[in-house]
């Protein structure tokens, strides 16, 4: 209003208008615009649950409802002939009869970009999640429709990752549920040995007993994995950080595995590329990585194999590789062996045990860390790298 003000005053100014009869034609032609314009908004605001075309089609005819008024007050006040306001009367017609049909254009330009919006929200409610054919439509319903397409592809991805943890849940429980059962049947059945006196040797009796703490032991291992197992995924882990020598705590798992790969028959290398890398990290929880890692490697190499770990820094990571000889991994399950519980069909035999869950554990420990984690074939065997970010 205050911009349509100034630019008549400019009108008036430039066209040699007296002030008096600008100042008259202003008023005479704002007050019957202003009434139009009222009534036009009454009458909008009982209509606010009708189609857009309708709506955008009525606008337009408020509006040159009100310039049309407030021409022909205006015109009448300053003595113009019957014929002039009859032609005035035939041009303002012919301008709102273009301007009402290029209304509903418009309006039903709109109708067709909310039908497309209401069809794609209603196959997204429906779960089918695939692009759709867009129609053109204005900026502000493009815009929308970009939010829903970028929310079904993300609804789309929430729903293919919800059916893999589903899936991965199920086999765990399955894998759980065996690995349970095997330690309990081996208790019970040397438990009942030594209730019922079948045995009596000092010498069975004491490997029975050993069995079974063995065997117990191996249940409370178990135990603390899926504890463990469960803190992360709940994002439960507390890491207490502190400056450590990643060296350090490397040197330390490759001792405390020496005893594993002894027994086993395989050699540990160890190798520090430069200065070893000072972190900001949890040594408990990154000691438990390096000797998952350690263990997974020594289980699945040969007797007679080398196992290498290389520690150093690259770039704005620091990192350690642990290279085993296990003769790689199946290109179908090397992007699924840090699920919980996964283990390929060469695994799945008693020689290499466990529940699979030290992997999954350490992907969760290293990305808690903001650091990551991978595997890859290399020379005969596989290589996992664990790399965490350097603090400045």
């Amino acid at each position: 209003m205050v911009a349509g003000t100034l630019i008549a005053i400019a009108i008036a100014v430039a066209s040699g208008l007296p002030a008096r009869d600008s100042l008259l034609l202003a008023t005479l032609a704002g007050i019957g615009a202003v009434g139009a314009g009222l009534l036009g908004l009454v009458v909008m605001n009982s209509m606010r649950s009708r189609s857009i075309a309708l709506l955008s089609s009525f606008a337009a005819v408020t509006t040159v409802a009100a310039v049309a008024i407030g021409a022909f007050v205006a015109s009448g006040a300053m003595f113009i002939s019957s014929h002039d306001l009859s032609a005035l009367a035939v041009i303002l017609v012919a301008s709102a009869t273009i301007g009402i049909a290029f209304a509903l254009v418009l309006g039903q330009r709109v109708s067709e970009a909310r039908r497309s919006l209401a069809e794609t929200t209603r196959r997204i409610g429906k779960g089918d999640f695939s692009p759709s054919n867009r129609l053109p439509a204005p900026a502000e319903f493009a815009l929308l429709a970009d939010e829903l397409e970028d929310m079904s592809a993300r609804l789309k991805h929430a729903q293919e990752r919800e059916r893999a943890l589903e899936a991965s849940r199920r086999e765990l429980v399955a894998w759980v549920s065996h690995d349970l059962r095997t330690p309990l049947a081996g208790i019970r059945v040397m438990a009942e040995a030594l209730e019922d006196e079948i045995i009596e040797d000092a010498e069975t009796v004491a490997r029975y007993h050993a069995g079974i703490r063995a065997e117990v032991d191996r249940l409370s291992d178990l135990v603390d994995d899926l504890f463990e197992l469960s803190r992360i995924n709940a994002g439960a882990l507390r890491l207490e950080l502190e400056p450590v020598s990643l060296g350090d705590l490397v040197s330390d798992a490759l001792s405390a595995a020496s005893s594993i790969a002894n027994h086993k028959g395989v050699r540990l290398n160890g190798e520090l590329e430069g200065r070893s890398p000072e972190l900001e990290l949890s040594a408990p929880e990154i000691s438990r990585v390096l000797r998952n890692l350690l263990e997974n490697a020594i289980r699945h190499t040969p007797h007679d194999g080398v196992v290498r770990v290389e520690t150093g820094v690259d770039r704005a990571h620091a990192f350690v590789r642990v290279a085993d000889e296990c003769g790689g991994i199946p290109e179908r399950d090397i992007d699924r062996v840090f699920e919980a519980a996964f283990r390929s069909e060469a695994a799945r035999t008693p020689v290499h045990g466990g529940a699979g869950l030290g992997l999954a554990i350490a992907r969760g420990i290293v990305e808690a860390h903001e650091g990551e984690i991978s595997v890859r074939n290399h020379n005969g065997g596989c290589a996992f790298t664990m790399r965490l970010p350097m603090r400045s």
